[in-house]
């Protein structure tokens, strides 16, 4: 098993996206990137922590690759929006690859020069592609967010898309 820790806005948006891919073993809410040592979601919340909203996924690299998990996140979010998605606005919600060696940081940085090429943005693309240092696990009431509350408006307005962009552009990959 594997790991990847991505940000791309609300975590809970993005966990749900994630939980939909089969290989992916597991996918967990939290924090990396900032300065505080134990941040709670409050805190991160109000921007002075540094961190943004993470999922870290535990994933089979035989089922799935790394640059398959890249795709799907440059495809759940805009990776061309600084520090904001959607209506979330603050830091907290940048566009972050965190990688755990070397070779995801070359995949991460090979795959944005590929997208930048190819020229399938009007704007430059901000994602940030740092080492993972710490993730702090987000409290247990945000894991599993969109599952234990399907019928949230934030969830249906804006998770419901993402799961609904993953299952009709990686069918093949989608869980049985």
């Amino acid at each position: 098993m594997e790991r990847a820790t991505f940000g791309g806005g609300c975590f809970w948006c993005v966990e749900a996206a994630f939980e939909e891919i089969d290989g992916v073993e597991s996918v967990t809410s939290g924090y990396a990137g900032g300065h505080d040592e134990d941040p709670t979601y409050r805190e991160v919340c109000s921007g002075t922590t540094g961190h943004a909203e993470v999922v870290q996924l535990t994933f089979d690299p035989d089922a799935i690759t790394y640059e398959e998990l890249l795709e799907v996140f440059f495809t759940i979010h805009d990776p061309t929006q600084l520090n904001r998605q959607g209506p979330d606005v603050g830091s907290q919600y940048r566009s972050i690859v965190l990688y755990h060696d070397e070779d995801q940081r070359d995949l991460a940085e090979d795959y944005v020069e590929a997208l930048e090429e190819a020229g399938g943005y009007d704007d430059e693309i901000v994602t940030e592609i740092e080492p993972l240092e710490t993730f702090h696990r987000a409290e247990d009431k945000h894991q599993n967010y969109f599952e234990k509350n399907p019928n949230d408006a934030y969830c249906r307005m804006h998770a419901q898309p993402k799961i609904e962009k993953v299952r009709e552009a990686f069918r093949e990959k989608v869980r049985a």
